[in-house]
Order: C-alpha cells, then sequence, then structure tokens
C-alpha cells in the first residue's frame, strides 16, 4: 500500500509549531491567572499596599496590594524556559528583567527613587545588549540606510529604558498600563507573523498571554496593582520585541511601526518630560497631569478613560499592520481620522455644556466607580 504523506507546512511554520505556540500562550495565560491571588495574599503580608490617601496622584479610593507583576514575570519565565529557545539572548533577557523586577518589588515595598530606579533600568537593557547582542544599527528611511555607527548602543540603551519607565508613568488607572501593553503585544505580534518572524512571534505571544492572565485581577475595580514590580518589565519586554521583530526589517518605513504601537506611551512619557523642565522640575519628578488625569479632569469617569486610551493604542496598532501589509494610504487615513477626532473630542470636553450633550460622561462623574471599589472591599 502506498504511503500517504500530508504536508503539515503552512509557508515557513508547520503544524507542531503553531500548537506549540498556542499551549505555550494558554499556559502562559493560566500560570499568571493562578499565581496572581498568591502574589496577593503575598502582598498583604510584606505590606505591599498602595494606600490612596498617600498623594493625590491616586486614583483609587482603597487599600490595594501591589506586586501584580511578580505574576505576569514568573508566568512569561516559567513559559519562556519550556517553549522557547534558551540562548544568550533568552538568558540575558531574563537577567535585565529579573534586575528591573527585583527593584520594582524593593520600591513596592520599601519605596526607592526613582533616579535609583532608573540607574538599574540602563543596567538591565545594558545586559541585554551586551550578552543579548539586542542592538538597533541602523534603520531605513524611505529607501535610505541610516548607520548609528558608535551611537548603535547608546541609543538601543536609551530606548530599552526609556521604554520601561514610559509604560510605568501610564500605570495610573485599573488596568490602563496592562491593557495598552497587551494590545501593543498583540499589534507586534500580528506584525512579526506578517513578517515572518515566527520566533519573535512567540516570545510577543508568551508575553501577550502572560498580561491576558493577569488583567482580570487588574481591571476595575483592581484586586492587584502592577506597579513597580510589573509595568516596567511590560516596557522593557515590548521594548527588546520591538527591535528583535520590527526595528530590524527593511522596510523602508519600518522604524515608524514601533513608534506607532508605543505611541501612548511614548507621547505620555515626552509630554511629561517637557512639561516638566519647562517648568524647571526635575523629568523624573511625579506629577498629576498624565494623560489619563487629564482625561478624568475633563470629566470622564475611569473605566471610560481606560476605553478611550485603550481605542487609541488599538487604532495605532492597525495603523501600524496597514503599513505592513503595505497598505500606506490606509494607515495614513487611519492617523488622520483618529487625530481629527480626538481634536474634536477635545473641544467638546473644554466645555461642560457640550460634555454633557454627548452623552459620553457620567453626571456624577466618578461616583459609580468609587461605590463599586467600596463595595469590593466590604465583600473582601
Amino acid at each position: 500500500m502506498e504511503n500517504i504523506i500530508i504536508d503539515m507546512n503552512f509557508g515557513d511554520i508547520n503544524v507542531y509549531h503553531f500548537i506549540n505556540a498556542i499551549i505555550a500562550v494558554l499556559f502562559a495565560t493560566l500560570m499568571a491567572f493562578v499565581t496572581t491571588p498568591i502574589v496577593r495574599v503575598l502582598a498583604f503580608k510584606v505590606g505591599a499596599l498602595d494606600d490612596p490617601e498617600r498623594d493625590e496622584r491616586r486614583m483609587h479610593t482603597v487599600v490595594t496590594p501591589k506586586l501584580g507583576g511578580l505574576a505576569i514575570f514568573f508566568s512569561f519565565v516559567v513559559s519562556i524556559l519550556l517553549f522557547y529557545d534558551i540562548s544568550a539572548f533568552t538568558l540575558s533577557m531574563i537577567g535585565g528583567a529579573f534586575l528591573i523586577v527585583g527593584i520594582g518589588v524593593l520600591d513596592d515595598i520599601f519605596t526607592v527613587r526613582a533616579l535609583y530606579k532608573f540607574f538599574v533600568h540602563i543596567a538591565a537593557a545594558g545586559l541585554v545588549v551586551w550578552q543579548g547582542g539586542v542592538v538597533v544599527e541602523r534603520i531605513n528611511i524611505f529607501g535610505t540606510y541610516m548607520e548609528f555607527g558608535y551611537f548603535a548602543i547608546p541609543l538601543t540603551i536609551i530606548w530599552i529604558a526609556g521604554l520601561s519607565s514610559a509604560v510605568n508613568f501610564i500605570d495610573g488607572l485599573d488596568g490602563l498600563s496592562c491593557g495598552i501593553a497587551t494590545i501593543s503585544a498583540v499589534s507586534l505580534l500580528i506584525v512579526t507573523i506578517l513578517l515572518g518572524d515566527f520566533q519573535t512571534a512567540l516570545l510577543i505571544a508568551i508575553l501577550a498571554g502572560s498580561c491576558m492572565g493577569f488583567l482580570p485581577f487588574n481591571v476595575t475595580p483592581a484586586k492587584i496593582f502592577m506597579s513597580d514590580a510589573g509595568a516596567p518589565f511590560l516596557g522593557y519586554m515590548l521594548a527588546i520585541v520591538s527591535i528583535q521583530g520590527v526595528f530590524k526589517v527593511h522596510a523602508v518605513i519600518g522604524f515608524v511601526i514601533p513608534f506607532l504601537i508605543l505611541g501612548v506611551p511614548i507621547f505620555d512619557t515626552t509630554f511629561a518630560i517637557v512639561r516638566r523642565l519647562l517648568s524647571g522640575r526635575h523629568p523624573f519628578s511625579a506629577d498629576r497631569e498624565h494623560l489619563h488625569h487629564r482625561l478624568v479632569d475633563m470629566g470622564f469617569n475611569k473605566k471610560q478613560t481606560v476605553r478611550i486610551l485603550y481605542a487609541v493604542s488599538a487604532l495605532l496598532g492597525v495603523s501600524s499592520v496597514m503599513l505592513v501589509s503595505q497598505r500606506i494610504v490606509y494607515a495614513i487615513v487611519i492617523i488622520a481620522v483618529s487625530l481629527g477626532i480626538t481634536v474634536a473630542m477635545w473641544f467638546i470636553f473644554k466645555d461642560k455644556n457640550m460634555r454633557s450633550q454627548s452623552g459620553l460622561v457620567s453626571e456624577n462623574g466618578d461616583e459609580k466607580d468609587e461605590k463599586t471599589e467600596k463595595e469590593a472591599k466590604k465583600d473582601e
């Protein structure tokens, strides 16, 4: 009897690798989901709690445990060790992540100066550059290559460390930072698959799965915060996978894609630094003027603010996919329409009457959110 041979390949990826990726994502998601309650108990034991009375920047109303990033980090590392190739890059990436999460845990428990944390982020970025070979050596700008030369390493370190801080800066509302990181990871995942980089795609998929497993505990009312043990880690990982999967692509405007996908944290951080420098303050000084703060002050409640920033992040992600698909006109139209809507909404919400007429803002502001949080606290 003649043997029947079935071709199980789809392009450069076969069914075995596809199933392995699905299992890896499910495992990461479930691991984060089941370890988050354990981390929450640990946070109460060690006193890693966020008191809303600490300063005016706090947007929650009840004492909430921190250290949530530990669950994401643990599920990610275990999944990587089980389902991803172990190499110098992998080990250096995990080592750098350990540094970032470690200083974050110390900050969640004891409070560490922002400058010290930034130095650790620099060291973590340096480790993955030095040992893992993660470097942006050049970019393609409309067919012309710009070589960075001696500046390649410092620019790469600044990108990684800067994005670690950027994702941390937007960690101000329930589910905001983790949700945007998840959306960004999914966007990067689609882009890397379209580009045929399935190895980096698996890494991103595991990261997205770890975020999704934690997110149910982080949305309003949040039962636990990622805080400094998690948000910088997500920024660190997004920076690395953007270099591995997108910056090194030879697309004509490939360098634009990471800036689109990570547009929300990048814009918020850039605006915050410029604002603080112009007012004579330290660029790492804390304030209550981030994007989410401004949207809440305009009249949106916390859930609405998070959804708006989710939508913006998703639109930017769609634009990046259009660019990779060579549908540049589509991407430009999406960005232009999004900017137009943003400007229109800005003028609407500057006026109290128009805010009410729009039907998007509840008359009681955050009253419902606060009531929900207090009821959740009573249930505990």
